[in-house]
């Protein structure tokens, strides 16, 4: 894959978390590798080496080709590396389809440090998408085939070797089954779809309270592509609610992998595919159809019908006070996909060509502002 323009911050997570305070934003600009797809709205998610271990100081280390999945392959046999099912014990936050939302944890005794780790899966933002969406991809709108346990890799990994910073801390993995890019406070009716993104978070870290996140000194709210989207539209919200939560002063940090996009300028507007159309286009439709829950700062720059602008990472870091850290690849495949750019450099087009270079240049200024 060709890494031309990648660009590299040399700077370590375990440098700005001691140091950065509420207010002071900090980032990361590195390269990334592109994610597979396996189906119209399904992605595999991963974690670049370098953010695996939250060290990045080689050049060398954006480079290697590696994919790590998120999670491994689901086991019946629990083992003390295992991160374990919950579904909540409010019933009422649930799934698309009406089954109980949940959370994968593994409790770190003593550790004071959390990361909750929000899944990506792109979205659906109509009855017909949403019905496509189901029937290809049910666990991205369900919980009713969860496995009870799943094994953590990369950043959520407790192996030393391969997550030297953060293995022996609690590690939460929160199913991706709203559909709404993490934004929805809609219940489910008898005919409709629930999209409750924004309420299983919210949810989530309520249910973490008996398990010590009331001690916390260190959250990090973390995700991969929509799950990274969805990390800039809730981070602001997140902060204040550990902060409440807390009986002393907590740091509470973002870190969004893969889901910084542009505005598109090339997408399709008239396609059923969700997976293929504009991500403009998805996001007007669906936010309606969600009840979205944007940042409220970022929403007043907005009139109520540009509120949509509030997903788009150059458009929300503007009015966000809680410090960021991002990892975004300049040519990311999903980027490329909804600008309706099919990444096969043996068939494309110097006009393709061209605008891949485009697309490029801009997100590398986009992040110019990204400390």
């Amino acid at each position: 894959m060709m890494l031309i323009g990648c660009l590299l911050v040399l700077l370590t997570m375990n440098q700005v978390m001691p140091q950065a305070k509420r207010g002071n934003k900090v980032g990361l600009r590195t390269s990334h590798q592109g994610r597979e797809t396996l189906q119209p709205g399904v992605e595999v998610q991963s974690i670049v080496p370098g953010v695996s271990s939250m060290n990045i100081s080689l050049l060398e280390q954006s480079l290697i080709p590696t994919r790590s999945p998120l999670l491994g392959p689901s086991t019946e046999q629990k083992t003390s590396d295992d991160m374990r099912l919950h579904l909540l014990k409010n019933t009422l936050v649930t799934c698309n389809d009406g089954t109980t939302a949940g959370y994968y944890i593994r409790e770190a005794k003593g550790s004071k440090r959390w990361i909750i780790f929000l899944e990506g899966g792109w979205c659906c933002y109509s009855k017909e998408t949403c019905d496509v969406r189901y029937k290809n991809a049910k666990r991205l709108m369900s919980s009713s085939d969860w496995p009870k346990s799943r094994r953590g890799t990369g950043i959520l990994s407790s192996r030393q070797d391969e997550n030297p910073h953060w293995w022996n801390l609690n590690a939460v993995f929160v199913p991706y089954c709203s559909s709404d890019v993490w934004s929805g406070n809609v219940s489910k009716s008898r005919n409709d779809y629930a999209f409750m993104g924004s309420v299983i978070i919210q949810q989530v870290i309520r249910e973490l309270v008996p398990k010590g996140i009331k001690q916390a000194k260190t959250v990090i709210l973390a995700g991969s592509s929509a799950g990274g989207t969805g990390v800039l539209i809730n981070l602001d919200r997140v902060a204040s609610l550990v902060e409440e939560l807390t009986a002393d002063t907590v740091q509470v940090r973002g870190l969004v992998d893969s889901g910084w996009f542009l505005e598109t300028k090339h997408g399709k507007s008239d396609c059923m595919d969700g997976a293929a159309c504009a991500l403009t286009d998805a996001i007007k439709k669906g936010l309606k159809l969600w009840n979205g829950t944007l940042p409220e700062k970022c929403s007043q720059q907005f009139k109520k019908e540009d509120e949509w602008q509030c997903f788009y990472g150059p458009k929300s870091y503007t009015s966000m006070k809680t410090p960021i850290f991002v990892v975004q690849w300049l040519y990311d495949v999903e980027q490329l996909r909804i600008e309706n750019i099919q990444p096969d450099f043996q068939f494309m087009t110097a006009n393709q060509w061209n605008n891949i270079q485009s697309i490029g240049r801009e997100l590398k200024k986009s992040l110019r502002e990204v400390p």
